[in-house]
């Protein structure tokens, strides 16, 4: 609506939003209506970006250190790669499917030796709300358990503690929680026997 010419959707979110005053209807003079952004909604608008801006920043601060962390390791480290990966399928003819995983950091050992490269994949979450969605996509952890390993980094939020228990975590999927400057191993991932 901010960036339209404000034709309307009618739909239950706009019913919500002109009920919350963030949203007025106008009338033009040819009789159609519709929607603009009122002071009160470009305020919201304003406090929700500033937030989603907040949290972005938190993440990728973290996303660095944890590459950082592998690269201390010994490990070679990326940051925002497409990989494709093969997750199951429920089809008996068709039992596995390629998708596109995107993990946060993707680390390797320096080795030319393909049996001894142990790829690790690392999904950072700094919001509750965002790992909590993340954990209901179990096609999305398998994609990264085709690739390697799968670690969960856990941030903290505003007042300090961290935003889950590693048992909230699927407990074949590593654990590392931010503590102040450190990362530290709250569980290991199971290691899987690894087939070309």
């Amino acid at each position: 609506i901010y960036r339209s010419a404000g034709w309307p959707s009618q739909d239950a979110l706009e019913i919500d939003l002109l009920a919350a005053g963030l949203l007025q209807r106008v009338q033009a003079a040819s009789g159609h209506e519709t929607l603009r952004v009122t002071d009160e909604g470009l305020r919201w608008m304003a406090t929700v970006l500033a937030r989603n801006r907040a949290a972005l920043s938190a993440h990728e601060a973290l996303v660095e250190r944890v590459a950082r962390e592998m690269t201390r390791a010994g490990r070679i480290a990326w940051r925002g790669l497409s990989l494709r990966a093969q997750i199951p399928t429920e089809d008996a003819a068709q039992p596995l499917r390629w998708c596109i995983a995107r993990p946060d950091v993707f680390s390797i050992r320096q080795t030319s030796v393909e049996a001894y490269v142990e790829p690790i994949v690392h999904e950072v979450k700094v919001r509750r709300a965002d790992l909590l969605g993340d954990l209901r996509q179990p096609g999305k952890r398998a994609a990264y358990q085709h690739l390697g390993e799968c670690w969960y980094v856990l941030g903290q939020d505003a007042r300090g503690r961290v935003i889950a228990e590693p048992d909230e975590i699927p407990p074949e999927c590593g654990v590392l929680v931010a503590s102040g400057e450190r990362l530290q191993v709250a569980r290991s991932a199971q290691r899987r026997a690894r087939t070309g």
